[in-house]
């Protein structure tokens, strides 16, 4: 199995164009950030200190949500394309399981996932630490850190449960041109969370990447906003609600309970992909 996540990672890296294809929609994000959205939202906060290197860092974890969606999606492609070219066919043949096989398409895809979004963490940083002064803060590395394994395992296992249900790379290309459009919405990058009407609200809060982005902003923000809103805990509340620093349900999210939403929502599409392989296994 090894050889095949090998193989996986091997093919994914060399097509330079699909790398940087995989990263379009992060790269939007980011662009449309610089040019755009900035000084807009920008000027909602601009009584907030230092509100431009909190909003840097608000954008990071959009981002890094985003990369994480797109890439892993990008990843998955091979095991729509070596189904479409019979090369499945060829790995029955040995004497690696179809479950096994299955496994190292998901294990490359994660592994891409979580690579590629500490790339996009460490150029983003030298760009905003260059721009804007934003600090390193060594000491939110490891649970940042966590959170990019989490983020990679669960984005592999909902694209993966799509994936599964897809038998063209024509339509799986389409749906990666989609899901790079529209994940900058879905977790609240373009427009921030709470500016959207309820649908729309309600919608983002059902996609696992905004649980992501949430643990992210909390992570990477914390210190700034513990500074920035010591004497307002109450307008401390309202800008994690608009900006989606926390989810609000009935009340905002803990950092806690946003982690069991992640790790219920990795538990559940790993029991689809379970029933998906033991499907695809009786039929074969």
């Amino acid at each position: 199995m090894l050889a095949l996540v090998k193989r996986n990672l091997m093919l994914y890296f060399r097509n330079r164009s699909g790398v940087f294809f995989s990263l379009f929609g992060a790269l939007i994000s980011f662009g449309l950030y610089l040019v755009f959205l900035k000084q807009s939202i920008q000027a909602a906060w601009t009584a907030v200190p230092d509100a431009s290197q909190l909003l840097d860092d608000w954008l990071i974890a959009g981002t890094l949500t985003i990369a994480g969606m797109t890439t892993s999606l990008t990843a998955l492609s091979q095991m729509v394309k070596d189904e479409e070219q019979k090369i499945d066919l060829d790995l029955r043949l040995t004497d690696i399981s179809p479950i096994a096989v299955r496994a190292s398409y998901l294990i490359a895809a994660a592994t891409i996932a979580l690579i590629m979004q500490a790339i996009v963490y460490v150029v983003m940083m030298a760009y905003f630490a260059w721009a804007d002064g934003l600090p390193l803060l060594m000491n939110v590395l490891p649970e940042l850190m966590c959170i990019m394994l989490l983020s990679a395992i669960v984005s592999t296992g909902i694209n993966a449960i799509i994936v599964g249900l897809i038998h063209s790379v024509d339509s799986l290309s389409k749906l990666a041109s989609l899901v790079g459009t529209a994940s900058g919405f879905l977790v609240g990058t373009y427009v921030p969370l709470g500016s959207l009407p309820d649908f729309a609200q309600l919608l983002m809060k059902l996609t696992p990447g905004t649980y992501v982005a949430a643990l992210y902003r909390q992570v990477l923000m914390n210190q700034g906003l513990q500074t920035a809103f010591e004497q307002s805990p109450a307008q401390l509340e309202h800008f994690e609600r608009i900006l989606g620093v926390r989810i609000e349900w009935s009340t905002l999210l803990t950092q806690g309970q946003s982690y069991s939403v992640i790790l219920i929502v990795i538990l559940l599409a790993a029991g689809v992909l379970t029933l998906q392989s033991l499907k695809k296994r009786r039929f074969a």
